[in-house]
């Protein structure tokens, strides 16, 4: 029972962060700029955001998911800002051609960047909750223990796609000189920056 429900954890964290949106352009330019580990801690980030969302869906915590979604239009107004500070400053973040100075990541603001850009969504545990209904887990709300095993799962699921799609993305960096490094910032700072103007536009 317990691996059944580690199992289906394991596949929606991996099927919630598999899509590309501003955190998978984030990691994907930590990853070759920085280098893989920026770019997996940076997924780290955002896969323990997901098994927290995951978890209050989990423990059926009505009060807390609603009262999250309740105020989604004043977090996603903080997260549309701070995705478009990001973009400005991937946008005009310098490289160098020295090895060591791209290697030299601030972890924990990669960290915190990613965690706090995913609990900008709160519409997040609602799509757990649909997605524990289909899957018949909704029948383990109170029960810590299995709601602790799908947990696991949802961050194990998470945390395996953030570390093959760094991986990938770090494999590029060798084949990229300072020119291509300068046009990889530029492209993840317009992809990011789109992301930020729609999350503010959807306020409106």
């Amino acid at each position: 029972m317990e691996l059944t429900i580690f199992l289906k954890g394991l596949l929606i964290g991996f099927s919630i962060a598999a899509p590309v949106g501003p955190i998978g352009a984030l990691c994907i330019r930590r990853s070759i700029a920085e280098g893989r580990l920026s770019g997996f801690i940076s997924g780290l980030g955002a896969a323990s955001a997901d098994a927290l969302y995951g978890l209050i869906a989990a423990l059926g915590l009505t009060w807390l998911s609603g009262f999250l979604v309740d105020q989604q239009m004043w977090i996603r107004l903080l997260g549309g800002l701070f995705l478009c500070y990001l973009a400005v400053a991937t946008f005009r973040s310098r490289t160098s051609s020295s090895t060591e100075s791209q290697r030299s990541p601030n972890s924990l603001a990669a960290f915190v960047s990613t965690f706090f850009l995913t609990l900008t969504n709160p519409l997040t545990i609602l799509s757990f909750t649909a997605i524990f209904a289909g899957l018949g887990l909704s029948t383990i709300a109170g029960d810590y223990l299995s709601g602790g095993v799908m947990v696991a799962g949802v961050f194990l699921g998470s945390t395996l796609w953030w570390m093959l799609l760094s991986g990938a993305a770090g494999l590029l960096a060798p084949r990229l000189g300072t020119a291509g490094l300068v046009w990889v910032n530029r492209l993840s700072g317009l992809v990011i920056g789109v992301f930020g103007l729609a999350a503010l536009g959807s306020l409106l």
